[in-house]
């Protein structure tokens, strides 16, 4: 960005800073342009969002907010518009979508919605609801109905996926995004097509994808969480993952011996197997452009040593951490 008194690039800057939200006070990494000769300091709207959705996200933490996504996908899932959710919870009928689109809900409103996201209790909900008439209660009743004897009937599968990749809240760790294991999947489908990398390159080009996902926008891609390792940064329970998408014929995985006595994993996308891009916004999509054409001429051994400079992995290495993506904001390989 150029200064607008001098017209000269101004560098960006970072430093810890408090900011306050409804009387609570939260300590961020803020961002902004510093004018070197005016001393004059300057942000964007990119840079704004970025600033306060840390101070929004550690208040959706610390009193158990649900996030927009998570407010969005409760509501799909039943089939109805934001309106009739907001009917059904006593909201103000256009708050349901408010919150969707990011507004902060209360507490008392945040635990409601919450509650909700238990078909049972939608259930409930929805039978003492007054102003619904008898046909749509009984439409909604019966899609949540529905979804209870699907999860019954699929419940080793569920908890399988959750084992995979945890079933934790949505946190710094995670960068603020439930686990999402059909996204995960896609991603690892299209550094297989894109890059075909070996297993530890697979690891740090999803590493790389989601934190600097969090570094634009302050929300990862996947909500994986990711632990430094001798080998750098990778993927909760990557083995695991791995084998059980080979096995499920999601990628190829091709084990080829080398000169020097070892092995190694390759990844390949299956030509029946398409990445499906409808899971992710364009900015995730973009970002997943950049990583691989990033890294794709990069060996594996070349990817580990930059990998190896992130303060990512330094500061988590010695005790084999999970990684907070507060250190997105200090990438430096891309």
């Amino acid at each position: 960005m150029k200064s607008p008194i001098t017209g000269k690039e101004m560098p960006l800057t970072k430093e810890k800073r408090s900011m306050e939200f409804r009387k609570e006070t939260f300590e961020i990494v803020f961002h902004y342009y510093r004018c070197e000769e005016s001393e004059e300091r300057f942000t964007t709207t990119s840079l704004d969002e970025v600033n306060m959705n840390q101070v929004y996200n550690q208040y959706r933490d610390k009193f158990n907010i649900p996030f927009p996504e998570e407010i969005s996908k409760i509501r799909e899932k039943y089939g109805l518009a934001a309106t009739k959710m907001s009917e059904i919870l006593g909201f103000g009928v256009n708050s349901y979508r408010q919150y969707e689109a990011g507004e902060m809900p209360s507490a008392a409103n945040a635990k409601l919605i919450q509650m909700v996201a238990e078909p049972k209790t939608f259930i409930n909900m929805v039978e003492l609801c007054s102003t619904l008439d008898e046909k749509l209660k009984g439409k909604y009743i019966e899609k949540a109905q529905n979804l209870i004897e699907n999860r019954n009937r699929n419940i080793f599968n569920l908890n399988f996926k959750e084992y995979l990749l945890g079933n934790h809240l949505a946190d710094i760790y995670s960068g603020y995004r439930n686990p999402n294991f059909e996204k995960f999947t896609e991603m690892v489908v299209y550094f297989s097509d894109k890059v075909q990398p070996f297993k530890t390159k697979m690891n740090k080009l999803l590493f790389y994808a989601d934190f600097l996902m969090f570094k634009q926008s302050c929300y990862s891609i996947s909500g994986v969480r990711y632990k430094a390792i001798d080998r750098g940064p990778v993927p909760y329970n990557f083995q695991s993952f791995f084998e059980y998408l080979a096995n499920q014929n999601e990628i190829d995985i091709i084990t080829t011996e080398f000169n020097q006595g070892y092995t190694g994993e390759q990844f390949l996308a299956k030509k029946n197997r398409p990445f499906n891009a409808n899971l992710f916004t364009k900015e995730e999509l973009l970002v997943l452009e950049k990583v691989a054409l990033a890294f794709k001429p990069t060996s594996t051994n070349n990817i580990i040593e930059p990998s190896h400079l992130e303060e990512a992995w330094k500061k988590n290495e010695k005790d084999k951490s999970i990684i907070s993506y507060e250190y997105a904001f200090e990438l430096i390989q891309i």
